[in-house]
């Protein structure tokens, strides 16, 4: 597994993926996160093998504050 300071080249090598409770229903848009490591890997969870973006704890708190909080919109 390919690591650098932001991104996992490979997202299928971390473990304990579990789909964004804020994901749709549908099967579209839909983001996975691997618990139980330093960093928070996230996903697209219809490309398991490709990137994943690693958040600092403290970044993907704010992420997930700034979207609950409407200040993120598609």
């Amino acid at each position: 597994m390919h690591i650098t300071e932001s991104t996992v080249a490979d997202g299928s090598g971390p473990i304990g993926w579990r789909k964004s409770s804020y994901s749709g229903g549908a099967g579209g848009d839909c983001l996975e996160v691997a618990d139980g490591h330093l960093s928070v890997p996230v996903r697209d969870s219809k490309t398991p093998t490709g990137p994943a973006i690693l958040f600092s704890p403290d970044g993907w708190s704010s992420f997930v504050a700034a979207v609950k909080n409407g200040h993120l919109t598609a």
